[in-house]
């Protein structure tokens, strides 16, 4: 066999292999999970369309949105019921069914509701018997045709018997986006009852109880998945309750809550998921020791009942509140949540009422404009807000006023910056003090994310990418997708540019359309005009100007949307 024969063949084994490496990198699709809030049914019943405190008027129409986006499981964030009777419980496992015969899985924990019942033993037993799935994964079709739903289900069983199935853990996903789900139940049960001292929250086996459990099912060296997400029915600090899961108020055991937060943080979990105050609210949460930082998302009402946040001097937060940092809020609004997990990215994207403002418990669902009928409405829900996260990216916060010029990331031979551009958000949340005014301001998370480009294949209208894909989010503010006017370069691979693509501004920074397609980002803008630049970026070029710089060799835009982006040549 000739040396020339085998220099061929080795150079042919290596493309097919940089192939196959490619082509399995691209393997493992996208899947999605739906997040719902409480669901109580808290006033009169027209017509009889709730019955014993299960909003069904509101969890059908949820129901269906959770189907048409194809989740492949939903999670119920407790309060599954307002009085916790087990007929009560009964219907609410039955309203999941539609779910389920969509092969959507259903996962619920308790909440605080779930363990007022009427002598049902803080309702362990209905909850086990019409949720069996939270510890095996298995569901049952109307046609009896059984299926399973992730796996590894695990409980802290060491701890106490009582937690199987109530506090638990379990894996879904391909090994690629794999991802653990940690929910964490500190109610009452038969074994323990210690009460808040409000007088009405009953915990059960506390979180220091459970923390050996929690890092060991969080553990990043041992858990075999890229995400981990965890789950508990009380905030880490909320805007309205002020009891938390940490057997008291915000400043109790605070040795607790920084075990907590370290062993969230340590093992690369980004958010913290709950309900309880029927508020949609995103924030970062510190420890009490200032060394562990979590983003917390307190999920939107599933209920006829609505919460307004408590003020921030309010005696009973102890002066906790100033380790909150506020990033989006809607009130009196019901919503739901749709997590895509891809790969090493997570997108959430928030769906609420357009209407909103609705009334609470027994004003419910009136408003101003809105007629008194004591009848759920049809809701139309939009899309409100879109926030993410990567493994293999950085997150910024940036205040309002202060300049988005400090984000920057490098992965794998691709930087990516903001040259220019300022967080000109106006936008407050509902949280004042007893003094009145005009609540917070919002400070944005942006956050970076990055695609390898493997094999810088050419897309379906004819550009070629010639850097890795960045994903950039948290730019917007709460309805609107446009972004504050900002510049962004991504560095290109010398080798993949034409030197007529110079001239023709057929070399630029790229984004993706609504079809898919990579087109120059600058098309995809609200407003402003195309103006090619050949040389770097200058201070006062308008909105819609892109060019490419030679000598930093990157390609850079005056744009004002988020999404992906990445240095493309186009050959028309």
């Amino acid at each position: 066999m000739s040396k020339r024969y085998l220099v061929k063949t080795t150079s042919m084994l290596i493309l097919l292999l940089a192939l196959l490496n490619g082509a399995a990198s691209a393997s493992a699709e996208p899947w999605k999970f739906g997040v719902m809030g409480d669901s109580q049914w808290t006033t009169a019943d027209t017509g009889n369309a709730n019955p014993y405190t299960v909003p069904l008027s509101i969890i059908n129409q949820v129901n269906q949105e959770f189907i048409k986006a194809g989740v492949k499981f939903v999670i119920a964030v407790g309060d599954l019921s307002d009085n916790g009777n087990d007929i009560s419980e009964v219907t609410r496992a039955k309203a999941a069914q539609p779910l389920i015969d969509a092969g959507i899985g259903f996962f619920p924990f308790r909440g605080n509701h779930e363990t007022v019942g009427l002598n049902n033993g803080y309702g362990l037993s209905v909850f086990r018997s019409n949720y069996p799935q939270t510890q095996t994964g298995t569901f049952t079709k109307t046609d009896h045709q059984p299926y399973k739903v992730g796996d590894s289900f695990n409980s802290p069983v060491s701890v106490s018997t009582d937690l199987n199935g109530m506090s638990y853990s379990f894996d879904y996903g391909d090994p690629e986006s794999r991802a653990r789900f940690v929910i964490v139940d500190t109610w009452a049960t038969p074994g323990k009852v210690d009460k808040h001292p409000n007088g009405y929250i009953l915990y059960g086996y506390t979180v220091n109880d459970q923390q050996a459990w929690i890092s060991s099912r969080l553990d990043k060296k041992t858990r075999k998945t890229e995400n981990a997400f965890v789950f508990s029915h009380q905030p880490l600090m909320a805007e309205s309750h002020q009891d938390t899961m940490f057997k008291g108020y915000t400043n109790s055991n605070p040795d607790w809550q920084n075990r907590f937060f370290a062993s969230m943080q340590d093992n690369g979990v980004k958010f913290f998921i709950s309900g309880h105050d029927h508020i949609h609210q995103r924030s970062i949460i510190a420890s009490p020791d200032g060394k562990s930082h979590i983003e917390e998302i307190i999920c939107a009402s599933n209920s006829s009942k609505f919460y307004t946040p408590k003020p921030l001097d309010d005696p009973k937060w102890f002066g906790q509140k100033t380790r909150e940092t506020s990033i989006a809020q809607e009130r009196y609004t019901v919503g739901y949540y749709i997590y895509t997990v891809d790969g090493p990215c997570v997108t959430v994207d928030y769906y609420s009422d357009d209407h909103g403002n609705w009334m609470s418990d027994t004003n419910y669902p009136n408003g101003a404009g809105k007629p008194d009928t004591g009848i759920t409405p049809a809701f139309h829900f939009v899309k409100k807000e879109s926030w993410s996260y990567s493994t293999n990216g950085r997150e910024f916060l940036i205040p309002q006023g202060t300049s988005y010029a400090m984000v920057s990331d490098t992965f794998k031979g691709s930087t990516a910056r903001i040259l220019d551009g300022t967080n000109n958000s106006k936008e407050r949340d509902g949280t004042l003090d007893t003094k009145g005014g005009v609540g917070r301001k919002l400070t944005k998370t942006v956050d970076t994310g990055w695609q390898e480009n493997h094999t810088s294949l050419q897309s379906k209208n004819d550009s070629y990418l010639a850097s890795n894909i960045l994903y950039l989010t948290g730019m917007g503010d709460l309805g609107r997708q446009q972004t504050d006017v900002y510049t962004l370069s991504i560095s290109y691979h010398p080798d993949t540019l034409h030197p007529q693509s110079f001239k023709a501004g057929l070399f630029a920074l790229a984004t993706k359309d609504a079809a898919g397609n990579w087109v120059n980002a600058v098309d995809i803008n609200s407003g402003g005009a195309r103006t090619f630049v050949v040389g770097p970026w200058k201070k006062g070029y308008a909105l819609g100007t892109y060019g490419i710089d030679q000598r930093t060799k990157s390609v850079w835009a005056v744009i004002n949307h988020n999404g992906y982006f990445a240095a493309a040549r186009f050959d028309k």
